[in-house]
């Protein structure tokens, strides 16, 4: 028989047990979440409470204002504008390309550019200002003030945009800002979010490529309110950023703008350089371009006009531009020879030709010269007597004194694609040709040919530590800062042996200031204003023995590109030196005819600090292709 009171007993024990179970697993979990609430009530309060409050408020970088550039007496090269432009907001913008379709009717906004800006939109942050346009009119920015209420997610803004004021007379020193591109982000590190600021630019070349960090300036914050949607409530806290440095440079600029208009339009370089400090006085590169611009944004007509234009407009030819030295080299090939144990007065006799190796080596004037020393070689420019001191002195020992004067070394100057040029010898030739030296190159490299090249501001460099007696003055473009003058490093001696230089010297002056110089007819005759120079003229193609023969062919006569280039350096005063030049015309034909007038015109402008006497210059002076002597003022 069936005990049901046992039975009701063990059920009842069942349920005893599963309640005691089932509560103490409710016990348990009710232990975990009171715990976890402790937890976060407590214990980690602090911590979600700063990221719920890091959600709400959102630091915002605001762009500093970049520093401006001046000219040495204060005039600006580079400037900050007011920039009137329009920025729109994906989350804000119900449809982007009705927006996009009624702003066109308002500013110049073509189908083209409205596809790419709506991709751009597209795929950006819902939240983060895309810019649309920028640099509109007045008008144009009013109207779309006036239209606001019909543009969903467009913001008119005002900010700054750069402005050169000189355009083409200082572009290739002051260079030009641009947006930045995917390598300046990468290159940028903590930079980079700043750099991605709705129309942020950088210096893309010369000094505000340069000194872009310096320009820049530090970055300003803002801590705005976002409700839970992301958007925008309020603006809680705002510190600007610092300005970028001013920079003062050394640029005299109406000694720029007259060189500038003393190459007129042809392809060259002018450099003038303080001997005694390294002061740039002026740098000017032609032709040239408006970096504006390319601040506004360059067409495609305009570069190609640009890119395509066989002058090289955008190439700063003073300091990339890279030519054989021609015969302006000759001083260092005499002083190499003089630091290594040649006489002076020691000769050699011209008759037009040498016969060297396997092959005649010619001087320029087929007649010859006669018998030359250091000096009347220099005032002649007679090749001969330098290829026979040439092959006395070596190419090593060449280079090695040319290096010191600064040929074949970067100049150390604040600017941007600098080139270094060729200063070439044995080790030279051996590691980058893979090749020995063979002797008939030094005769070439003795009268600036070969492998040699050097860049106009290398020549000025040279130039100017010859005229100050041999001291190691380097350029520079930077004078000051925050209106700080910067002290120029003191001056260094070369090492050469101060009556090698002095003769070198006598040789320069005779060149332009006696008889049968090879300059002389580009002399300055004002008392106290003579100059001293050099002309050089360099060859760019391959003379045949048969076209000697039958006559060389007259620059006039040849196609552009085919052209000698001309080029001039000097110093002046004569007696006491201030001021170096050096000259290159790309494919102008003769350094006396072409290069030493414009030299000379230069320094009288520098000298004279505006327009000289007309008696500054002799009548029979050469003209300027067929101008006043003294040029455009």
């Amino acid at each position: 028989m069936i005990d049901r009171r046992k039975i009701q007993a063990a059920t009842n024990s069942r349920f005893t047990r599963r309640g005691l179970v089932l509560f103490g697993s409710q016990l348990g979990l009710a232990g975990i979440l009171g715990t976890r609430m402790y937890q976060l009530q407590v214990t980690e309060n602090q911590q979600y409470a700063e990221r719920a409050e890091r959600s709400r408020i959102r630091p915002r970088l605001i762009a500093p204002v970049r520093g401006e550039i001046f000219s040495r007496d204060g005039t600006p090269l580079a400037e900050n504008r007011q920039n009137y432009r329009v920025v729109m907001v994906r989350e804000q913008t119900e449809d982007i390309q009705l927006s996009l379709k009624k702003l066109a009717e308002l500013i110049k906004l073509d189908e083209a550019r409205q596809e790419e800006l709506y991709e751009i939109i597209r795929k950006s942050s819902p939240f983060a200002q895309v810019l649309i346009a920028e640099n509109l009119t007045w008008d144009q920015f009013a109207d779309i003030n006036a239209n606001a209420p019909a543009l969903r997610g467009v913001s008119p803004e005002i900010g700054l945009t750069r402005h050169y004021p000189e355009a083409d007379i200082a572009a290739h020193i002051v260079g030009y800002v641009g947006a930045p591109n995917e390598k300046d982000l990468k290159r940028a590190g903590p930079a980079k979010g700043l750099l991605k600021l709705p129309g942020m630019r950088i210096g893309k070349n010369g000094v505000e490529g340069i000194a872009e960090e310096g320009l820049r300036g530090t970055a300003g914050l803002s801590r705005v309110e976002r409700d839970v949607h992301g958007r925008t409530i309020r603006e809680l806290f705002r510190q600007e950023g610092t300005q970028g440095d001013g920079l003062d440079l050394t640029i005299d600029l109406e000694l720029q703008k007259y060189a500038m208009e003393r190459l007129g339009d042809e392809s060259g370089a002018v450099i003038v350089m303080d001997i005694n400090d390294g002061d740039v006085l002026a740098l000017a590169s032609t032709p040239g371009y408006d970096p504006n611009n390319f601040v506004l944004g360059l067409s495609q007509k305009q570069w190609v006009e640009l890119r395509d234009n066989e002058k090289n407009p955008l190439t700063n030819k003073a300091v990339a531009g890279a030519y054989p030295p021609g015969s302006t080299f000759k001083m260092m090939t005499l002083l190499a020879a003089l630091e290594n144990g040649l006489n002076p007065t020691d000769g050699h006799f011209c008759n037009g030709s040498l016969w060297f190796g396997n092959r005649f080596f010619n001087c320029w004037k087929r007649q010859g010269h006669g018998y030359m020393d250091g000096v009347s070689a220099i005032k002649n420019s007679c090749d001969i007597y330098f290829y026979e001191i040439a092959q006395q002195v070596g190419i090593d020992k060449i280079a090695e004194v040319s290096r010191r004067f600064g040929l074949g070394i970067e100049p150390q100057i604040e600017l941007s694609r600098v080139k270094s040029g060729v200063m070439p010898d044995r080790n030279w030739k051996e590691s980058v040709l893979g090749e020995p030296w063979y002797k008939g190159e030094t005769l070439n490299a003795g009268i600036g040919q070969g492998y040699t090249t050097t860049t106009p501001l290398q020549l000025a460099v040279m130039t100017a530590r010859l005229a100050n007696g041999g001291y190691d003055v380097s350029p520079r473009l930077i004078r000051g800062r925050n209106g700080e003058r910067i002290k120029p490093e003191p001056l260094r001696s070369l090492g050469i042996n101060p009556d090698n230089i002095a003769l070198v010297r006598q040789a320069m002056s005779a060149v332009t200031n006696e008889q049968g110089g090879t300059a002389f007819r580009s002399r300055i005759s004002a008392i106290g204003k003579e100059m001293s120079g050099k002309t050089g003229t360099a060859q760019v193609r391959y003379i045949s023995a048969a076209e000697r023969a039958n006559g060389v062919r007259k620059n006039k006569d040849l196609p552009w590109k085919l052209r000698d280039h001309a080029l001039f350096v000097a110093y002046a005063p004569t007696d006491k030196p201030r001021y170096a030049i050096a000259v290159v015309v790309e494919h102008g034909g003769g350094g006396s005819a072409v290069a030493a007038p414009i030299a000379r015109d230069v320094l009288l402008h520098a000298q004279y600090q505006g327009k000289p006497p007309p008696d500054a210059v002799p009548s029979d002076a050469v003209p300027f292709w067929g101008h006043d002597p003294l040029g455009p003022v």
